[in-house]
């Protein structure tokens, strides 16, 4: 599968974005599709993780509450809506796919598939 991440930008803290992952191939439904940020100076890690029919989402403890994972299997598209944003949340976001979820959606690792990063920057 290959990804496309589209939607970052620049907004104000409290503000929201919309981040897309667009996918191509036949068998999108056969993957869990996740989103991962990286801050500066800091380590690729988890945000969100949706399984492949869209019955189950995960969110890191720091975005619980804020950020929305969902996914439209016909349209093969993921979606991050971050609502309330911070400043903390600066970071290039990346998704990802892969085909098992018996490990935990933390694990960099366990995924596979990357799509290119998108930029999102939250001033104070």
């Amino acid at each position: 599968v290959q990804l496309q991440a589209s939607g970052g930008g620049s907004v104000q803290a409290g503000g929201s974005l919309r981040l897309s992952c667009a996918a191509s191939g036949r068998t999108f439904s056969s993957y869990v599709m996740g989103w991962f940020r990286q801050r500066p100076g800091k380590e690729r890690e988890f945000v969100a993780a949706v399984t492949y029919s869209g019955g189950q989402m995960d969110y890191a403890n720091s975005v619980k509450g804020r950020f929305t994972i969902s996914r439209d299997n016909a349209k093969k598209l993921t979606t991050l809506q971050m609502n309330s944003l911070k400043p903390e949340d600066t970071a290039v976001y990346y998704c990802a796919a892969r085909s098992d979820y018996y490990s935990p959606p933390s694990s960099v690792s366990a995924w596979p598939y990357w799509g290119q990063g998108t930029q999102v920057t939250v001033s104070s």
